[in-house]
């Protein structure tokens, strides 16, 4: 019996060493199935803080799993949307913060985190895309615009992301022209995303609404004196809302406050950011986290409702 074991495991071995098997690496392939059908944990998370100190940990492993084996799909989505949403719901929050507090240092801190983190999502989401998006992306606006419209049904999540992240990036340097001028670019791939979901509609609702949300904040992100469009922004955060049943608290929150602030319009302001905090996160248990956000966020904006008007 000891016989037949040694040489079952010396064959085994011979095997591995002849092959080039890399053993750490089918284990990850093997460990990153099993992270993506985790993945759902976190979102579903009620715990604002817990969340908040876990997902940076969580993050930093599925990466190291990355660099052993960087051609692993699973990973790289995980870590695209990982990085992105990390942002939105705690590195944006921070900077929200400090903006309120007035902590100009915190402020700019924050600022060059965010870009990071963003830059990070926006790289998995271009590795995911192929090197002719890597590449073209960045290019003139023709050869932009013929990328975006050569891209189909299978680019749709990796362009959402791409867009998520780098108009996110524009967000956090408008003070620097060169990053500014990709803005129209973020909004000729949301609409392409948009485009395609109308031929074939995801079946995640939190995946439909997302390109709409980012639109609405686009559309809002200035006065009407200074090219933005209320009316256009009310319809998008409308239609994330309808896309999700009316469980995407984020979206009536970022309604308010900002279409609120755009047109000086204090009734809606508060009615929409009450309503949020009426509505408890548990509406929607696959995306609890973002709903404890769309919460925390609507605290805020209403603790400092007399000074915004």
């Amino acid at each position: 019996m000891h016989h037949r074991l040694a040489v079952f495991s010396a064959t085994l071995a011979l095997a591995v060493v002849t092959t080039g098997c890399d053993i750490g690496k089918i284990t990850v392939n093997t460990t990153a199935k099993v992270l993506l059908r985790a993945q759902p944990s976190l979102q579903m998370e009620s715990d604002y803080q817990l969340a908040h100190d876990a997902i940076p940990g969580a993050l930093k492993t599925v990466e190291g799993f990355w660099v052993v084996a960087p051609d692993n799909d699973n990973l790289i989505h995980i870590l695209t949307e990982g990085y992105c949403q990390y942002g939105t719901a705690f590195v944006d929050d921070d900077w929200e913060a400090a903006k309120f507090a007035k902590k100009l240092d915190e402020v700019e801190y924050n600022n060059a985190r965010a870009t990071q983190i963003y830059t990070r999502c926006l790289n998995y989401a271009l590795m995911s895309l192929g090197s002719r998006w890597q590449k073209d992306l960045f290019g003139t606006s023709d050869v932009v615009t013929k990328l975006i419209n050569d891209s189909g049904e299978d680019d749709r999540t990796p362009m959402m992301w791409a867009a998520l992240a780098l108009g996110s990036i524009v967000n956090h340097n408008l003070s620097r022209p060169e990053i500014l001028a990709y803005l129209p670019t973020v909004q000729q791939i949301l609409n392409r995303v948009i485009a395609l979901d109308a031929k074939h509609p995801p079946s995640d609702a939190q995946s439909a609404a997302l390109p709409h949300l980012a639109l609405g904040m686009i559309f809002s992100a200035a006065s009407q004196q200074f090219g933005g469009d209320p009316k256009r922004a009310t319809e998008e955060f409308q239609t994330a809302l309808k896309l999700t049943g009316e469980k995407m608290l984020l979206a009536r929150t970022l309604w308010g406050y900002k279409v609120g602030l755009q047109t000086n319009d204090r009734k809606l302001f508060h009615e929409q950011l009450v309503k949020v905090l009426e509505t408890p996160g548990s509406i929607w248990p696959e995306q609890r986290l973002a709903n404890e956000v769309a919460h925390r966020r609507a605290r805020r904006y209403l603790s400092h409702e007399k000074e915004l008007f």
